[in-house]
C-alpha cells in the first residue's frame, strides 16, 4: 500500500504542478514567444518595405541620373553652339578689321604714292630747266645736245 500512496502522492504533486506550470510559467512563456513572433513579423515587413523603398529610390537615381546626363548633353551642345557663334564673330570681326587695315594701308601707300609723283615732279621739272639753260648757255650743237640729253636721261 505504501507504493499506491506513494504514487497517489506524486499524482497530486504532480498535478498541482502542472497547473501551476500552466498558470504561471506556461502563459508568460507563450505571451513572450506571442511578442517575439510580432516582432519578428514586423521586421521581416519593415524589411520588406525597405527593400521595396531601396529599389524605388535606386530607380528614381537612375531617372535623376539619366534627366542629369541629358541636361548635360543640352548644355554641351548648347556650349558648342555658342563657341561656334563666338569663332564666327572673332572671324567676322577679324575680317573687317583686316579689311579695315588693308583700306588704310592701301590710302598710305596712295598718299605715299601721290607724294612721290610729287616728289619726281619736282625733280623732272628742276632738270628740265636746269637742262634747258645748258642747252641755251651753249652754242647750238647736235652732238654737245645729244651727249646733254643722254645725261639728262640717266639722271631720271
Amino acid at each position: 500500500m505504501n507504493i499506491n500512496l506513494t504514487l497517489i502522492g506524486q499524482m497530486i504533486v504532480f498535478v498541482i504542478f502542472v497547473w501551476f506550470t500552466k498558470k504561471y510559467v506556461w502563459t508568460p512563456i507563450i505571451n513572450a514567444l506571442a511578442e517575439r513572433r510580432a516582432k519578428i513579423a514586423d521586421g521581416l515587413a519593415a524589411a520588406e518595405k525597405g527593400q521595396q523603398a531601396q529599389a524605388l529610390g535606386e530607380e528614381q537615381a537612375q531617372q535623376v541620373i539619366a534627366e542629369a546626363k541629358t541636361q548635360a548633353a543640352e548644355i554641351l551642345s548648347k556650349a558648342e553652339k555658342r563657341g561656334g557663334e563666338i569663332v564666327d564673330e572673332a572671324k567676322d570681326g577679324a575680317k573687317a578689321e583686316g579689311e579695315r587695315i588693308l583700306a588704310a594701308a592701301r590710302g598710305e601707300i596712295d598718299k605715299e604714292l601721290n607724294m612721290a609723283k610729287e616728289q619726281l615732279r619736282g625733280q623732272v621739272a628742276a632738270l628740265s630747266v636746269e637742262g634747258a639753260s645748258k642747252i641755251l648757255a651753249r652754242e647750238v650743237d647736235a652732238s654737245v645736245h645729244a651727249d646733254m640729253l643722254d645725261d639728262l636721261a640717266a639722271k631720271l
